[in-house]
């Protein structure tokens, strides 16, 4: 197991640091770890380490690692430990294309029923995400995007395909998040949800649609290049 604490989502986890629990924050961090490849598929997580590395006792370690099992990103093997579990591409591809067409019919709603409140919300989170652009803040910027979309989802005035849609948000979020760091997708991201924005002021519920529908698609295609640039990578440093 590599060294935790070179990688930028490590640091020691105290009390004051921790909302609303231990549990949830060693979930999220070694959630993203898993996403960005720092963990190969089939690799047994060991709770010493992992417990050290991230100061913290192995109680809310072991929860974690139980909440990243009912995610399916992690499999415990009685007697045996806790294995990563990677998705395979088609699988990706397959959520990101369900994903892509929630969020679309999301927006196509929203054209037609979003409100000037709404709208101007829209326009401030919009500029959370370009101030985050400017830092090259990541891990901001997700944050900020994901709260973008959750106001579409509300705007489509649909509570049942909000709740759907923010199910499968949840699911990929670690996806969503690490291709967000390949390249120059920050940049691109940024850019389509302008298209989005402008699509939505203008109530053109067809372009809303469309912008939307490939905003997302496209994602799964910017993820499979971020994990075979890993993929390379790591086999160029094993025969080197």
């Amino acid at each position: 197991m590599r060294d935790l604490k070179t990688h930028n989502v490590i640091g020691e986890i105290t009390v004051t640091q921790i909302r609303p629990s231990a549990a949830d924050m060693l979930y999220e961090r070694i959630e993203t770890l898993i996403a960005e490849g720092f963990f190969k598929d089939g690799e047994r997580l060991d709770e010493v380490r992992l417990a050290g590395d991230f100061g913290v006792s192995r109680t809310p370690l072991r929860e974690a690692l139980r909440l990243l099992s009912a995610s399916g990103l992690v499999e415990l093997i009685p007697n045996r430990g806790a294995f990563v579990r990677q998705p395979d591409f088609t699988r990706l591809v397959e959520m990101f294309e369900v994903m892509a067409e929630v969020e679309a019919w999301c927006a196509r709603l929203a054209a037609g029923r979003i409100t000037k409140a709404q709208i101007l919300m829209l326009r401030q989170k919009a500029s959370a995400c370009e101030a985050a652009l400017q830092l090259q803040d990541y891990g901001r910027y997700y944050a900020e995007n994901a709260a973008f979309h959750n106001m579409i989802y509300d705007a489509s005035g649909n509570g049942f395909l909000a709740e759907e849609a923010r199910n499968l948000q949840r699911r990929l979020k670690p996806f969503r998040k690490a291709q967000l760091s390949f390249g120059d997708r920050l940049s691109q991201s940024m850019s389509e949800h302008r298209e989005i924005l402008l699509a939505l002021e203008a109530a053109d519920v067809a372009r809303a649609e469309s912008v939307m529908r490939e905003h997302i698609r496209v994602q799964g295609d910017i993820y499979e290049e971020y994990r075979l640039s890993i993929n390379a990578t790591a086999g160029s440093r094993a025969d080197a």
